[in-house]
């Protein structure tokens, strides 16, 4: 890279580089990766997406044929069973599977997953084809790459990386003059986080909606209420590290701003449902219920893993999966209540 560049940048060199970029070399998912997602915990949360999904299709006036699009796939895990669930709630239902994945070892895994569902690649959401859409996002908008500024006297000095002194490290430093379009007030030394990829990415996919019908559940670890502060991690071999200390060998993300995407999203005239904790949504579409049956005919061993499955998923503590991670739908302004989701004006 020549000179210090943006945070925006640095992230997107470090996860989409096409020869070094952490999600083009690597399954980055399980015990032998760097992270573990829900569909990777339990066979449950997938279900309860594909139920989500049937009861969507039918909210919608079940059409006969529809676009089922998933941001980011990762292995299928979670595609795979939602399509299972689907065949058992909606049988007849025609959908058209598009994946959004920029990783070739990843689609590899996903064309082995997901074969009988003929799937079809994007790269990025633009080139998703015409018509009404159910499109499913986990843990997908924390990885675009965001915007830093920290208040300083003269105004917002954005967050920029570069080389140390002695050209031994990557440091982090600021801009010499502060951005003037930002007029938020706060005192000195509070860093303001910009999703400005993942809030493109809402109006792409709500002025969509808006147009053509449909709906997406977006899930997410993040905060309902815009604030400040830094929520840069990194993330290799489960592990916190240094986001500076290893580019292309950890994953990057940052908390989501729920509250900013459901305002880009109301701005393209979408309907907003949430966001609510994932606890929620999922107990509300069944979670212990599913946990019963399944353990009804499980093995000591497996009726234990489902068990704890179930507490990870819905875990209320302050960093626990079920408060921390939310769940956000928006749709066509013309579908009522979305299954799980409490009832909207």
């Amino acid at each position: 890279m020549n000179g210090p560049i943006g945070l925006d940048r640095y992230m997107g060199l470090c996860l989409g580089h096409p020869v070094h970029g952490y999600y083009q070399t690597r399954d980055p998912l399980g015990r032998e990766g760097d992270f573990v997602t829900a569909p990777e915990i339990s066979q449950m949360f997938g279900e309860l997406v594909g139920v989500w999904i049937a009861a969507t299709h039918a909210a919608m006036g079940a059409p006969a044929t529809l676009n089922l699009v998933e941001l980011g796939p990762g292995r299928g895990t979670l595609m795979e069973d939602a399509l299972r669930a689907l065949c058992s709630a909606a049988p007849r239902a025609g959908f058209d599977l598009h994946l959004v994945e920029t990783s070739p070892v990843l689609r590899a895994l996903q064309s082995e997953r997901l074969p009988g569902a003929a799937p079809r690649w994007h790269d990025t959401v633009e080139t998703l084809p015409d018509g009404p859409a159910i499109i499913v996002a986990n843990e997908f908008f924390d990885a675009l790459p965001v915007r830093q500024f920290e208040r300083r006297e003269a105004g917002w000095c954005e967050h920029r990386v570069g080389l140390s002194l002695d050209g031994t490290q990557l440091v982090r430093g600021l801009s010499p003059d502060p951005d003037r379009t930002i007029t938020r007030d706060a005192p000195p030394g509070v860093v303001l986080t910009l999703p400005s990829a993942a809030l493109a990415t809402m109006r792409i996919l709500a002025a969509r909606l808006v147009r053509r019908g449909g709906a997406l559940l977006a899930i997410d670890y993040g905060h309902v209420r815009p604030g400040f502060g830094d929520t840069l991690q990194a993330l290799a071999r489960h592990r916190f590290v240094d986001p500076l200390e290893r580019p292309g060998e950890a994953d990057l993300t940052t908390h989501v701003d729920f509250s900013a995407l459901a305002a880009a999203a109301a701005g393209e005239g979408a309907r907003l449902h949430g966001p609510i904790d994932q606890r929620d949504f999922l107990e509300g579409l069944g979670l212990r219920l599913r946990a019963e049956r399944l353990t009804a005919r499980a093995t000591p061993a497996q009726a234990e893993a489902i068990a704890a499955a179930h507490a990870r998923l819905t875990d209320p503590a302050r960093r626990g999966m079920g408060t921390l991670f939310k769940v956000l739908g928006i749709s066509h302004p013309s579908l009522g209540a979305l299954p799980a989701f409490p009832a909207t004006a």
